[in-house]
Protein backbone atom coordinates (compact mmCIF):
# COMPACT_ATOMS: atom_id res chain seq x y z
CA UNK A 1 0.00 0.00 0.00
CA UNK A 2 1.25 3.38 -0.97
CA UNK A 3 1.53 5.67 2.31
CA UNK A 4 1.09 9.72 1.86
CA UNK A 5 3.81 11.60 2.88
CA UNK A 6 3.31 13.63 6.60
CA UNK A 7 1.19 16.97 5.67
CA UNK A 8 0.26 17.84 9.47
CA UNK A 9 1.89 18.00 12.86
CA UNK A 10 -0.81 18.31 16.15
CA UNK A 11 1.30 19.22 19.16
CA UNK A 12 1.20 16.17 21.46
CA UNK A 13 2.24 18.18 24.71
CA UNK A 14 1.43 21.93 25.83
CA UNK A 15 3.99 24.18 24.29
CA UNK A 16 5.10 27.47 25.70
CA UNK A 17 4.16 30.02 24.10
CA UNK A 18 6.11 32.27 22.14
CA UNK A 19 7.69 35.91 22.46
CA UNK A 20 7.31 39.24 20.65
CA UNK A 21 11.23 39.98 22.20
CA UNK A 22 13.82 39.22 19.20
CA UNK A 23 16.71 40.07 21.83
CA UNK A 24 17.67 36.52 22.26
CA UNK A 25 18.07 36.06 18.50
CA UNK A 26 20.27 39.27 18.22
CA UNK A 27 22.32 37.99 21.24
CA UNK A 28 22.46 34.57 19.42
CA UNK A 29 23.99 36.10 16.44
CA UNK A 30 26.53 38.54 17.92
CA UNK A 31 28.27 35.40 18.76
CA UNK A 32 28.68 34.42 15.46
CA UNK A 33 28.86 31.12 13.31
CA UNK A 34 25.00 30.84 13.41
CA UNK A 35 23.48 28.74 11.06
CA UNK A 36 20.23 29.54 9.43
CA UNK A 37 17.61 26.99 8.75
CA UNK A 38 14.65 28.60 6.41
CA UNK A 39 10.99 27.51 5.05
CA UNK A 40 8.41 28.68 3.39
CA UNK A 41 7.06 31.21 6.37
CA UNK A 42 10.32 33.03 5.08
CA UNK A 43 9.02 33.42 1.51
CA UNK A 44 5.42 34.66 2.73
CA UNK A 45 6.15 38.26 2.20
CA UNK A 46 7.25 37.85 -1.14
CA UNK A 47 4.05 36.61 -2.25
CA UNK A 48 4.65 32.92 -2.26
CA UNK A 49 2.47 31.46 0.53
CA UNK A 50 3.58 28.60 2.65
CA UNK A 51 2.14 25.44 3.43
CA UNK A 52 0.58 25.13 7.18
CA UNK A 53 0.05 28.83 8.69
CA UNK A 54 -3.13 30.38 8.26
CA UNK A 55 -4.69 29.96 4.88
CA UNK A 56 -1.58 27.71 4.26
CA UNK A 57 -1.52 25.68 0.89
CA UNK A 58 -2.33 22.22 2.55
CA UNK A 59 -5.81 23.38 3.48
CA UNK A 60 -6.59 23.63 -0.53
CA UNK A 61 -4.59 21.20 -2.41
CA UNK A 62 -2.20 18.29 -2.00
CA UNK A 63 1.34 18.18 -2.85
CA UNK A 64 2.51 16.19 -5.93
CA UNK A 65 4.27 12.85 -4.96
CA UNK A 66 7.38 11.11 -6.18
CA UNK A 67 5.70 8.04 -6.71
CA UNK A 68 2.38 9.80 -8.21
CA UNK A 69 4.94 11.48 -10.94
CA UNK A 70 6.81 8.79 -11.75
CA UNK A 71 4.05 6.31 -11.77
CA UNK A 72 1.55 8.16 -13.71
CA UNK A 73 1.73 10.15 -17.12
CA UNK A 74 -1.21 12.44 -16.45
CA UNK A 75 -0.47 13.02 -12.93
CA UNK A 76 3.24 14.43 -14.72
CA UNK A 77 0.22 16.21 -17.26
CA UNK A 78 -1.50 17.76 -14.40
CA UNK A 79 1.60 18.79 -12.94
CA UNK A 80 3.61 20.10 -15.72
CA UNK A 81 0.91 22.37 -16.28
CA UNK A 82 -0.40 24.03 -13.21
CA UNK A 83 3.56 24.48 -12.89
CA UNK A 84 4.20 26.07 -16.05
CA UNK A 85 1.32 28.45 -15.22
CA UNK A 86 2.63 28.91 -11.47
CA UNK A 87 6.09 29.46 -12.88
CA UNK A 88 5.04 32.53 -14.30
CA UNK A 89 4.03 34.11 -11.68
CA UNK A 90 6.32 32.42 -8.87
CA UNK A 91 9.70 33.48 -11.16
CA UNK A 92 8.87 36.98 -10.91
CA UNK A 93 8.79 37.07 -6.86
CA UNK A 94 11.70 38.93 -5.31
CA UNK A 95 13.60 38.85 -1.57
CA UNK A 96 11.88 40.40 1.00
CA UNK A 97 12.79 42.06 3.68
CA UNK A 98 13.24 38.88 5.61
CA UNK A 99 15.86 37.36 3.11
CA UNK A 100 17.47 40.68 3.06
CA UNK A 101 18.36 40.43 6.68
CA UNK A 102 19.70 37.08 6.64
CA UNK A 103 21.99 38.11 3.37
CA UNK A 104 23.05 41.32 5.79
CA UNK A 105 23.84 38.83 8.68
CA UNK A 106 26.00 36.57 6.31
CA UNK A 107 27.88 39.82 4.79
CA UNK A 108 29.18 41.09 8.39
CA UNK A 109 30.01 37.48 9.43
CA UNK A 110 27.22 35.95 11.63
CA UNK A 111 26.39 33.30 10.27
CA UNK A 112 28.31 30.12 9.01
CA UNK A 113 25.76 28.58 6.45
CA UNK A 114 22.20 28.63 5.54
CA UNK A 115 20.05 25.34 5.04
CA UNK A 116 16.49 26.52 3.15
CA UNK A 117 13.65 24.03 2.55
CA UNK A 118 12.67 26.70 0.17
CA UNK A 119 12.79 25.81 -3.59
CA UNK A 120 12.81 29.58 -4.98
CA UNK A 121 16.27 30.75 -4.78
CA UNK A 122 14.78 34.31 -3.26
CA UNK A 123 17.84 33.57 -0.63
CA UNK A 124 20.65 33.48 -3.23
CA UNK A 125 18.64 36.14 -5.13
CA UNK A 126 18.84 38.39 -1.83
CA UNK A 127 22.42 38.20 -2.17
CA UNK A 128 23.26 34.91 0.39
CA UNK A 129 26.31 32.74 -0.99
CA UNK A 130 26.21 29.94 1.38
CA UNK A 131 23.11 28.40 0.75
CA UNK A 132 22.32 24.54 1.05
CA UNK A 133 19.11 24.02 -0.95
CA UNK A 134 17.51 20.83 1.14
CA UNK A 135 15.15 20.50 -1.30
CA UNK A 136 16.74 21.65 -4.49
CA UNK A 137 15.34 24.45 -6.99
CA UNK A 138 12.69 24.88 -9.06
CA UNK A 139 14.93 26.99 -11.44
CA UNK A 140 16.78 24.06 -12.90
CA UNK A 141 15.08 20.58 -14.81
CA UNK A 142 16.82 16.78 -14.29
CA UNK A 143 16.06 14.31 -16.70
CA UNK A 144 15.27 11.20 -14.46
CA UNK A 145 16.18 8.69 -18.16
CA UNK A 146 20.34 10.35 -18.86
CA UNK A 147 20.68 12.50 -15.59
CA UNK A 148 21.11 15.84 -17.60
CA UNK A 149 20.60 19.08 -16.30
CA UNK A 150 18.79 22.43 -18.14
CA UNK A 151 17.31 25.87 -16.99
CA UNK A 152 13.64 25.91 -16.05
CA UNK A 153 13.84 29.25 -18.28
CA UNK A 154 14.82 26.64 -21.09
CA UNK A 155 12.25 24.42 -20.65
CA UNK A 156 9.39 27.00 -19.66
CA UNK A 157 10.11 28.39 -23.56
CA UNK A 158 9.33 24.68 -24.92
CA UNK A 159 6.11 24.76 -22.99
CA UNK A 160 5.04 27.75 -24.14
CA UNK A 161 5.47 26.64 -28.38
CA UNK A 162 4.18 23.44 -27.21
CA UNK A 163 0.99 24.90 -25.82
CA UNK A 164 -0.17 28.43 -27.43
CA UNK A 165 -1.94 30.77 -26.00
CA UNK A 166 -2.34 28.28 -22.75
CA UNK A 167 -3.29 30.77 -19.87
CA UNK A 168 -5.87 29.80 -17.76
CA UNK A 169 -7.25 31.77 -14.55
CA UNK A 170 -5.51 29.86 -11.30
CA UNK A 171 -7.12 30.12 -8.11
CA UNK A 172 -4.02 30.66 -5.94
CA UNK A 173 -0.20 29.60 -6.33
CA UNK A 174 1.27 27.10 -3.83
CA UNK A 175 5.00 27.13 -2.13
CA UNK A 176 6.07 23.99 -4.75
CA UNK A 177 5.18 26.29 -7.43
CA UNK A 178 1.76 24.92 -8.96
CA UNK A 179 -1.28 27.22 -9.55
CA UNK A 180 -4.46 25.85 -8.52
CA UNK A 181 -6.07 24.42 -11.80
CA UNK A 182 -9.12 22.18 -12.30
CA UNK A 183 -8.75 18.88 -14.51
CA UNK A 184 -10.69 20.75 -17.32
CA UNK A 185 -7.91 23.86 -16.79
CA UNK A 186 -5.47 21.22 -17.56
CA UNK A 187 -7.22 19.77 -20.74
CA UNK A 188 -5.06 18.56 -23.08
CA UNK A 189 -1.70 20.68 -22.03
CA UNK A 190 1.28 19.07 -23.69
CA UNK A 191 3.94 17.79 -21.92
CA UNK A 192 7.52 17.75 -23.20
CA UNK A 193 10.53 15.47 -23.12
CA UNK A 194 14.32 15.66 -22.68
CA UNK A 195 16.15 16.97 -25.60
CA UNK A 196 18.94 14.33 -25.54
CA UNK A 197 17.43 11.39 -24.64
CA UNK A 198 13.27 11.67 -24.73
CA UNK A 199 12.49 11.03 -21.17
CA UNK A 200 10.75 12.15 -18.34
CA UNK A 201 11.52 15.63 -17.18
CA UNK A 202 11.57 16.89 -13.36
CA UNK A 203 12.29 20.04 -11.33
CA UNK A 204 15.17 19.33 -9.27
CA UNK A 205 13.17 19.45 -6.20
CA UNK A 206 12.72 16.83 -3.65
CA UNK A 207 8.91 15.56 -3.91
CA UNK A 208 6.46 14.80 -1.39
CA UNK A 209 7.45 11.26 -0.41
CA UNK A 210 11.16 11.19 -1.68
CA UNK A 211 14.16 10.82 0.20
CA UNK A 212 16.83 14.08 0.13
CA UNK A 213 19.52 12.65 -1.31
CA UNK A 214 22.18 11.42 1.46
CA UNK A 215 25.49 13.33 0.63
CA UNK A 216 23.45 16.46 1.17
CA UNK A 217 21.80 15.38 4.41
CA UNK A 218 25.23 14.44 5.23
CA UNK A 219 26.97 18.11 4.21
CA UNK A 220 24.10 19.75 6.16
CA UNK A 221 24.49 17.75 9.29
CA UNK A 222 28.55 18.71 9.31
CA UNK A 223 27.22 22.24 9.16
CA UNK A 224 25.15 21.57 12.04
CA UNK A 225 28.45 20.19 13.83
CA UNK A 226 30.38 23.43 12.99
CA UNK A 227 28.08 26.09 13.97
CA UNK A 228 27.70 27.74 17.48
CA UNK A 229 23.80 27.99 17.22
CA UNK A 230 20.87 27.08 15.08
CA UNK A 231 18.57 29.81 13.93
CA UNK A 232 15.19 28.79 12.49
CA UNK A 233 13.25 30.97 10.50
CA UNK A 234 9.61 30.27 9.03
CA UNK A 235 9.25 26.40 8.93
CA UNK A 236 7.13 24.39 11.18
CA UNK A 237 9.34 21.06 11.14
CA UNK A 238 6.62 19.11 10.52
CA UNK A 239 8.56 16.98 8.11
CA UNK A 240 11.93 15.16 8.96
CA UNK A 241 14.19 16.39 6.57
CA UNK A 242 14.26 19.75 8.46
CA UNK A 243 13.47 18.51 12.17
CA UNK A 244 16.34 16.28 12.33
CA UNK A 245 19.10 19.28 12.11
CA UNK A 246 17.51 20.93 15.47
CA UNK A 247 17.34 17.52 16.99
CA UNK A 248 20.88 16.81 15.92
CA UNK A 249 21.80 20.78 17.76
CA UNK A 250 19.74 20.28 20.49
CA UNK A 251 21.45 16.95 21.55
CA UNK A 252 24.98 18.55 20.74
CA UNK A 253 23.92 21.28 23.14
CA UNK A 254 24.05 23.73 21.07
CA UNK A 255 20.61 26.69 21.22
CA UNK A 256 18.17 26.51 18.86
CA UNK A 257 16.01 29.47 18.49
CA UNK A 258 12.84 29.59 16.24
CA UNK A 259 11.38 33.12 14.40
CA UNK A 260 7.90 31.38 13.72
CA UNK A 261 4.02 32.89 14.34
CA UNK A 262 2.94 29.66 15.41
CA UNK A 263 4.17 26.57 17.31
CA UNK A 264 6.83 24.16 15.56
CA UNK A 265 7.58 20.56 15.78
CA UNK A 266 11.11 21.80 16.80
CA UNK A 267 9.82 23.77 20.16
CA UNK A 268 10.71 21.17 22.66
CA UNK A 269 13.87 21.45 21.58
CA UNK A 270 14.25 25.22 21.40
CA UNK A 271 15.56 27.77 23.21
CA UNK A 272 12.51 30.27 22.22
CA UNK A 273 10.01 31.05 20.00
CA UNK A 274 9.85 34.63 18.51
CA UNK A 275 6.25 34.61 17.29
CA UNK A 276 6.72 37.46 14.97
CA UNK A 277 5.93 38.03 11.24
CA UNK A 278 9.44 37.25 9.45
CA UNK A 279 10.37 40.40 8.32
CA UNK A 280 9.43 42.74 11.08
CA UNK A 281 11.69 40.44 13.71
CA UNK A 282 14.55 40.20 11.31
CA UNK A 283 14.40 43.76 10.64
CA UNK A 284 14.42 44.39 14.44
CA UNK A 285 17.21 42.42 14.79
CA UNK A 286 19.16 44.05 12.15
CA UNK A 287 18.83 47.02 13.61
CA UNK A 288 19.53 45.83 17.26
CA UNK A 289 22.88 44.91 16.17
CA UNK A 290 23.43 48.17 13.65
CA UNK A 291 23.27 46.20 10.41
CA UNK A 292 21.84 48.15 7.74
CA UNK A 293 19.33 45.83 5.55
CA UNK A 294 19.63 47.54 2.19
CA UNK A 295 17.29 46.85 -0.68
CA UNK A 296 20.54 45.18 -3.10
CA UNK A 297 19.39 41.93 -4.73
CA UNK A 298 22.10 39.86 -6.76
CA UNK A 299 22.70 40.20 -10.05
CA UNK A 300 22.59 37.12 -11.24
CA UNK A 301 19.07 35.71 -10.31
CA UNK A 302 19.25 31.66 -9.48
CA UNK A 303 16.04 31.48 -11.27
CA UNK A 304 16.34 33.00 -14.87
CA UNK A 305 20.02 31.21 -15.23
Amino acid sequence: MRMRPTLSWTPTQDLPPGTTDPEPVATTLKTGGVLVLSGAGLSTESGIPDYRGDGGSLSRHTPMTYQDFTADAQARRRYWARSHLGWRTFGRARPNAGHRAVAAFERHGLLSSVITQNVDGLHQAAGSEGVVELHGSLARIVCLSCGSFSPRRELAARLEAANPGYAPVAAGINPDGDADLTDEQVGDFHVVPCTLCGGVLKPDVVFFGEAVPRRRVEHCRELVRQATAVLVLGSSLTVMSGLRFVRQAAQAEKPVLIVNLDPTRGDPHALTRVALPLGTALTAVADRLGIPVDDRTTAADPRVR
